[in-house]
């Protein structure tokens, strides 16, 4: 088969994979989609009781919506904040049931690997002209698909940052994984058994550990036997705790204020600044070695540990593909400028597309939060402005992929869960922000 006949492939279906088939759909172009969960959206699932900061007006792609207004949808309120379960349940299911999307879309099929036909990394000739092939593992069976395109948008939420310092696994961490939860765990709900009356810790410094530490309070509330434990790098609190009453977005500073009264009640321990080094099973639980203010310090007898320590990119599927990225950031190279944490937000990000997403190998694209790397800054909007101008670029409109059609406030528009603070916020400066640390979900593709 001719090479311009095959479909394109996109890998993950997140909201920004679901936006590149939605793109492709209208283009005409034919895809494929494999989500190596059982549902579209899976890793929003997993942490689908957690509020975002994002109305519905920036999560919606404007092809996706296009789709769904064919069909009986019903449109959700733009201004409504949604929950992880329910952008699933209330759009991308919808749209992945759409009868000119649906059948270009496998669930429960991971991609183990994506190379070109025939060839290694370091072959060269001929090799634009030739396919991709993908190897998938669908519910236990290899198979090979081939593409004319890649749009890897598989994110980062299944690579979590390790707890030990530096960035890697602290000594012991891989052994008692079973007491460490990577994420944002519903403790009020599904988890409340893991979590009640025990000695719980929280590692991590931005807008997810404050949404644990809050949720676990009012845990602690019904069951007073439960003690709190906080782990954060910050060299100082205030970082953390932001403008509070003076913050220019309320419920920003209604979030800082209300974990700053969570501290200085006397029901939540501080360690900080403190670098975890190793973890050893006690008698009565675990033990947490580390340096604390560059003094040793060991945190004794914890029960269950809540990592919010950020993500990364998995890279090991891409192994055999000519990529082009940052060596810090571990993001699309021409990205890492526009995108670095400790210069930006999410807010003053600038929009980009096809032609800063390029890699040395034709036609492959990361997109997504997996494009950013290790940068906390990821918007979804952002995303679906860079498969509509890849998507473009493929049919051969270079007009449209080189032309920004992303409409943002300056703000930018993250995510965190609110509890019962209500209204909307954003992330702020990038000194305000966890740098390396911060998890922020609904940013996540």
């Amino acid at each position: 088969m001719r090479i311009e006949k095959l479909p394109v492939a996109v890998i993950g279906g997140g909201p920004v994979g679901l936006a590149a088939a939605a793109h492709l759909t209208k283009r005409g172009i034919p895809f494929v989609l494999f989500e190596a969960g059982e549902s579209v959206g899976q890793n929003f699932l997993s942490w689908g009781h957690v509020r975002v900061f994002s109305p519905w007006r920036y999560n919606i792609d404007k092809a996706a919506e296009e789709l769904l207004k064919e069909t009986d949808w019903t449109a959700p309120e733009k201004d409504d904040l949604p929950t992880g379960k329910e952008l699933v349940e209330q759009y991308f299911r919808p749209l992945s049931k759409h009868p000119k999307i649906q059948s270009g879309i496998f669930l429960n099929t991971k991609v183990v690997s994506i190379g070109r036909k025939g060839m290694d990394k370091m072959k060269t000739w001929g090799r634009d002209e030739l396919p991709f092939v993908i190897k998938v593992e669908q519910e236990g069976t290899i198979k090979y698909v081939e593409a004319r395109a890649i749009i890897d948008s598989s994110g980062t939420w299944n690579q979590p940052n390790p707890l030990g310092s530096g960035g890697v696994f602290a000594e012991g961490e891989e052994e008692l994984k079973d007491h460490i939860f990577y994420g944002i765990p519903n403790v009020k709900n599904g988890a409340l058994n893991r979590y009640k009356n025990k000695n719980v810790l929280v590692v991590g410094g931005g807008h997810s550990s404050i949404n644990s530490l809050l949720d676990l309070a009012d845990v602690q509330k019904d069951y007073p036997d439960t003690r709190l434990n906080w782990v954060l790098r910050k060299e100082n609190l205030d970082l953390v705790y932001g403008g509070k009453e003076d913050d220019a977005l309320e419920a920003r500073g209604a979030l800082g204020i209300r974990i700053e009264q969570l501290v200085n009640g006397g029901r939540l321990n501080v360690y900080t600044p403190f670098r975890i080094l190793k973890l050893n099973q006690g008698a009565n639980g675990i033990d947490i070695s580390g340096e604390l203010d560059g003094t040793e310090k060991v945190i004794r007898d914890v029960d269950e540990i809540i990592s919010n320590t950020g993500s990364r990119p998995d890279l090991d599927m891409i192994r055999e593909i000519r990529i082009d990225l940052d060596a810090s950031l571990e993001s699309v190279f021409d990205l890492a400028e526009l995108i670095d944490p400790n210069i930006h937000s999410c807010g003053t990000v600038r929009p980009h597309g096809e032609k800063e997403l390029r890699h040395p190998e034709k036609d492959f694209y990361i997109v997504g939060s997996k494009s950013y790397g290790r940068a906390p800054t990821f918007l979804m909007a952002t995303g679906y402005e860079q498969v509509r101008s890849i998507v473009a670029h493929l049919d051969g409109d270079f007009e449209a992929a080189a032309r920004v059609e992303l409409d943002l406030p300056e703000t930018g528009v993250c995510s965190s869960n609110l509890g019962d603070t209500g209204g909307v916020a954003c992330c702020g400066p990038a000194k305000e922000e966890s740098v390396g640390t911060e998890n922020v979900v609904a940013c996540c593709s």
